[in-house]
């Protein structure tokens, strides 16, 4: 299989797409969520300075699912640009949105490691306000986290829609790709995206998990993918 073929960088999407969900279901589900409990501030304030060391390792994680994340987006723009270079490009612009935007809310994940050190900037706050005020920045990173899965939505029913079209791919796996968008899209209303999280999570992992799998164990159809190309370049 020659470098740069259509399947390999199918089955490289495959793979770096895996890393992205492993990444983001430790950092979140075993780490974020042992920690982290936005009912009461001075116990997440323990948490995180009794396990210093597994929360900063937690941010670590984020940023590589974030890059795992970027380069999953510039493969499955390549493996999809034949089909509409300019829809393909829309979704690459909604999911790099999406990234930057999770990947600043990220810096307030970690923050509150910082606040809740101290230090002379911070001396004019009593333990009580500056537990509080950690566990502020850590909301807010889970709001911008929230507002990122909006952008990932639209990417998302973009790329569905172009693999149901592609030929090349399963139409299925566009279809549940656009059905698992619409999940993501509930985060347009906040309140509507949390109420709906875990129906929307274990359905878009469920096509997530199919998309990986056909990706990593078939790749594309090389030979209609160079027809489609062909026909529009």
């Amino acid at each position: 299989m020659r470098i740069g073929s259509p399947r390999l960088l199918a089955r490289l999407a495959g793979v770096f797409f895996l890393l992205t969900i492993v990444g983001g279901v430790i950092a979140q589900g075993f780490i974020s969520e042992r920690l982290i409990d936005f009912g009461d501030a001075a116990a997440t304030a323990d948490n995180i300075l009794a396990n210093r060391g597994l929360f900063q390792a937690g941010f670590t994680i984020y940023l590589i699912e974030m890059a795992c994340q970027a380069v999953t987006a510039g493969l499955i723009y390549r493996i999809l640009r034949p089909v509409s270079r300019t829809l393909a490009l829309l979704m690459l612009l909604f999911e790099f949105t999406g990234i930057v935007v999770k990947t600043f809310a990220r810096v307030l994940y970690i923050a509150p490691l910082w606040v809740l050190d101290g230090g002379s900037a911070l001396s004019g706050f009593d333990a009580g306000q500056l537990q509080s005020l950690a566990l502020v920045l850590l909301k807010a990173n889970d709001y911008g986290a929230a507002a990122a899965i909006a952008f990932f939505g639209f990417s998302t029913m973009l790329d569905g829609y172009l693999i149901f079209r592609s030929t090349y791919l399963p139409r299925w796996l566009g279809l549940l790709g656009m059905v698992a968008a619409i999940g993501w899209l509930a985060f347009l209303y906040p309140p509507l995206g949390y109420s709906t999280f875990m129906y929307a999570a274990l359905f878009g992992l469920l096509a997530s998990a199919a998309k990986i799998f056909w990706l990593i164990v078939f790749g594309v159809d090389e030979e209609k993918f160079r027809t489609v190309e062909a026909a529009n370049t």
